[in-house]
């Protein structure tokens, strides 16, 4: 097949556009490298496909490249592309998200649907769903972000069904919980705390730690995202998520046993838009997808963490 990746310089991305080219397919990346953190970082994420004879990568922004004439003959197009980050989505920079998570999906979607596009997949978030003390959360529960970065994903899932329900373009949906895992961006948690540990410095924990979270290895993200494009229902929203609750100051005692290390905490004020607690019912993605959470904390963290001591 000819697939498309957008975002494809990512974290997630890159994992995705490898495991689709050792498939033999052919994949034709698309990255705008927003100096959301250091393009050093995603050069590297690409190191494993740059000179791949059936990878080509065009940079520039969805809103802006001719997007019909990349999407033609396209089998399958993933869109992973987005401006990231919780704690930076609001003030004025919320223009930013609006116009890289939200317009940026309707052109994408537009060309889709100009290219005859037979399958879509969008990666959506945890963060569309806000605070809940409804535990797991289920795709038909109400969303209720509590961050802008979480309404404009939420924008995008809507978009997506609106182009599915009328121009028939088969899409489907995935609500990424937490993910973790080698090249995991600078600004999220585990590689923040794993880098600390490397390096001896402090590290600096929001709240008081015993917020939850629900943490999906990378690997399993790239396997319930292909297996959404080749047998995701259309029309459906799935959950991929560990199948854990874990508290943060659990992980923390896990750095500590991973690294051999035991670096200084310091506590911080709860910041704007984090959620207190998540966790996933994947059971529709079990059913559909065959997804089944494959790596354990521990072993995912050791994985990273092997990652991280290689790194300059």
């Amino acid at each position: 097949m000819k697939v498309v990746v957008t975002g494809a310089a990512g974290f997630i991305g890159s994992q995705l556009v490898e495991r689709l080219l050792a498939e033999g397919h052919d994949v034709l990346g698309i990255d705008a490298f927003i100096d959301f953190y250091p393009r050093a970082d995603k050069e590297q994420n690409l190191a494993g496909a740059r000179g791949h004879a059936s990878y080509r990568l065009v940079e520039g922004r969805l809103q802006d490249l001719a997007l019909p004439s990349l999407l033609e003959g396209t089998s399958q197009v993933y869109h992973l592309a987005a401006q990231a980050g919780v704690r930076p989505s609001w003030g004025r920079d919320f223009e930013i998200y609006v116009d890289n998570n939200v317009l940026a999906t309707q052109r994408l979607l537009e060309a889709a649907v100009t290219a005859g596009v037979p399958r879509f997949v969008y990666a959506s978030s945890s963060s569309v769903y806000g605070d809940t003390p409804a535990l797991p959360l289920r795709e038909d529960g109400v969303c209720r972000p509590v961050s802008p970065y979480g309404v404009t994903k939420l924008g995008g899932e809507h978009l997506v069904h609106l182009y599915g329900t009328n121009h028939g373009l088969p899409v489907v949906s995935l609500r990424y919980f937490t993910v973790y895992g080698p090249r995991q961006r600078p600004d999220m948690a585990f590689h923040r705390f794993l880098k600390a540990a490397r390096d001896g410095s402090e590290i600096h924990l929001y709240g008081d730690g015993r917020q939850t979270r629900d943490f999906t290895f990378v690997d399993d993200i790239v396997s319930a995202t292909r297996a959404a494009a080749d047998q995701g229902r259309p029309g459906r929203v799935y959950n991929v998520g560990g199948g854990d609750r874990v508290e943060l100051n659990h992980v923390l005692d896990q750095v500590r046993a991973v690294t051999g290390r035991d670096p200084k905490i310091v506590r911080e004020a709860t910041q704007k838009g984090d959620m207190r607690d998540t966790l996933a019912d994947t059971g529709a993605a079990r059913e559909d997808l065959g997804f089944r959470s494959t790596v354990s904390l521990r072993e995912g963290l050791a994985r990273e963490w092997d990652w991280m001591r290689n790194r300059t």
